[in-house]
């Protein structure tokens, strides 16, 4: 179940988060802003090829900040406007709390959040990964540059700048959960991404919302989804 956290704990688990990262972190916080350890894990992660998103609302970073920003390539940062949230993911566990990015390892505040571990709390974990996969998407992904902010005026500049992550068939997906392809889209209809209507299945707008596709191809229709889809 969820864990309390003081100020300390909300400390420890969110280093201890960053670091466990394997495949994916995501880092939402009003404020760009970062400390020595913070720059000391994303550089671990970056060497590690783990795919880092940070959303922000406001960035305080110096220019020497962001030229070492621009170095990380498997870091990716993104702007969102009225950002107040704080969370932080990574592919087996989340922390929704008061402690802005900014802070992390200081103890001048009196911070409390919560933990919540994708396999003791599935539902609830699903449940803020989606919510953070919808404050990406109304985000504009951006390059920090030493005199602006450049954001990407079409699809074409932002593949460009962030190499778009392909999305695969739920053959695919299957074949990568290590389920059939029957198995994954029970699944889909159980969490409510796809639904049946009329003997056919048909993708819902939660589907939508999680990135899935419904397309027609040679062969009939059929549902593409991003790789790393919470199933």
């Amino acid at each position: 179940m969820a864990k309390f956290l003081n100020t300390s704990a909300t400390n420890y688990y969110l280093e201890e988060l960053i670091k466990n990262a394997s495949d994916r972190l995501i880092l939402i916080s009003p404020y760009l802003k970062l400390n020595d350890r913070i720059k000391e894990l994303l550089e671990d992660k970056n060497r590690l090829k783990i795919d880092v998103r940070i959303v922000y609302g406001k960035s305080e970073l110096q220019p020497s900040e962001i030229s070492w920003l621009n170095e990380l390539s498997f870091v990716r940062t993104s702007f969102c406007k009225n950002l107040h949230a704080k969370c932080y993911l990574n592919e087996n566990s989340c922390i929704i709390t008061s402690l802005n990015l900014y802070e992390f390892s200081q103890v001048n505040n009196n911070e409390m959040g919560i933990h919540i571990s994708r396999i003791d709390d599935c539902d609830m974990y699903r449940d803020t990964f989606e919510e953070a996969q919808r404050i990406i998407r109304i985000s504009d992904e951006v390059r920090v540059t030493l005199e602006k902010i450049i954001i990407p005026n079409s699809k074409k500049e932002t593949q460009e700048l962030t190499g778009k992550q392909e999305k695969v068939t739920s053959s695919k997906l299957a074949k990568t959960l290590k389920l059939s392809t029957s198995e994954l889209l029970d699944k889909l209809i159980k969490i409510g991404y796809v639904a049946e209507v009329d003997q056919k299945q048909v993708l819902t707008q939660k589907g939508v919302e999680m990135g899935g596709e419904a397309k027609t191809g040679r062969f009939g229709d059929y549902f593409i989804w991003p790789e790393d889809i919470i199933i």
